[in-house]
């Protein structure tokens, strides 16, 4: 379009708020070294803000965003544990599995300086909530303290890769919409830094 043609720079800052995690999972210590579990989580909203600065001859635009987004998150780990000392284990791991990627409430506040001349124009719009199934990838390490031979705390840190976030097709705030206009958030991923707890359900051993 004429805008693109003439556009001169662009300057965007776009990000996420921090949410809460709630998860659980299932697993099976497969020898003293290697386990592997199932897990499903809930990603709570996690607020977005964005801005996005045009310059172009003959003036200048800028375009504010707004939106909510909240997963769930289904994942088959595996992991290695890296020995024990003073009941302290280090762990690494890796896992793949899906997430569904919801975007929430999108608005699109956009303001065009015609560089004096002529009225500022403001509009504004709307993406419809949409959600979408992903594949998702993540990485583990952390550690984990054995407080009883059945019951373990585990600190760790995941790298998650979720894939691509989409609204619905934008609306103006009349209620018109080009239709398949969506808006896309590219390759969402997120540093976990989580807290949690391990019951063995094993029956101890026992030595005669």
């Amino acid at each position: 379009n004429a805008l693109d043609s003439t556009l001169t720079s662009s300057v965007q800052r776009n990000n996420f708020g921090s949410a809460g995690i709630f998860g659980l999972g299932v697993g099976y210590k497969i020898n003293n070294w290697f386990r592997v579990d199932a897990t499903g989580e809930y990603r709570g909203n996690s607020q977005f803000f964005g801005t996005d600065r045009i310059t172009y001859a003959g003036g200048a635009g800028t375009d504010t965003y707004n939106a909510t987004k909240s997963e769930w998150v289904v994942m088959a780990n595996a992991y290695v544990d890296l020995g024990t000392w003073w009941c302290i284990t280090p762990f690494i791991g890796a896992g793949v599995g899906g997430a569904r990627v919801a975007i929430n409430g999108f608005t699109d506040q956009s303001i065009a300086l015609n560089g004096g001349v002529g009225p500022a124009v403001a509009g504004l719009a709307y993406g419809d909530n949409f959600a979408k199934w992903n594949f998702a990838w993540a990485a583990h390490a952390g550690l984990a303290y054995k407080v009883t031979p059945n019951f373990t705390v585990e600190l760790a840190y995941r790298y998650l890769d979720m894939g691509d976030g989409m609204t619905g097709d934008l609306r103006a705030f009349d209620g018109t919409n080009n239709i398949n206009n969506p808006m896309t958030f590219k390759n969402i991923t997120s540093h976990d830094l989580k807290l949690g707890v391990r019951w063995d359900l094993s029956s101890p051993e026992v030595y005669m």
